[in-house]
């Protein structure tokens, strides 16, 4: 078991991994792996949601922060409260980012990476294309279109 078994794992860099919702066995193996952060943007009441992953998460000895944002409502609320966990990660955090799909994760990634580590629209989407397309969530296309022309 490792974190490239994940669902929709998507390893940005040796220290950002994001992905759909891990099971107990796949988080165990990310605090195997190094890994010492976990980000969930996925509410507790998902399908597929662990009964108490923020227990689990510390049990392993790593720091676990949870951003839950509703699928049908995305808001620039939520994404300020991910840009701020992020800004809040050591350097050499190695950090494994989730919901329940990473479709939430791969557009919330993108538009943080634009605003705070210089890549391009073109990067962002290529990014999200990678796991989903945007253009079938009116809603999520939406949010991904006013975000992207907001400095």
């Amino acid at each position: 078991m490792s974190t490239g078994d994940i669902y929709n794992a998507r390893k940005v860099d040796d220290r950002l991994l994001t992905s759909g919702q891990p099971t107990e066995e796949q988080l165990r193996a990310a605090a195997a792996e190094g890994y010492d952060t976990v980000i969930n943007l996925a509410p507790h009441d998902n399908d597929n949601a662990l009964p108490d992953e923020a227990g689990l998460v510390r049990a392993l000895g790593m720091s676990y922060h949870h951003v839950p944002v509703v699928w049908t409502n995305p808001t620039e609320r939520d994404f300020a409260a991910f840009e701020q966990v992020m800004a809040g990660l050591p350097a050499d955090s190695r950090t494994l980012v989730h919901c329940a799909a990473n479709f939430r994760v791969s557009a919330f990634y993108g538009l943080y990476a634009m605003r705070h580590l210089g890549w391009t629209a073109e990067q962002a989407e290529t990014f999200r294309a990678s796991v989903w397309d945007v253009s079938e969530y009116p809603v999520w296309d939406a949010f991904v279109s006013l975000l992207r022309q907001q400095p």
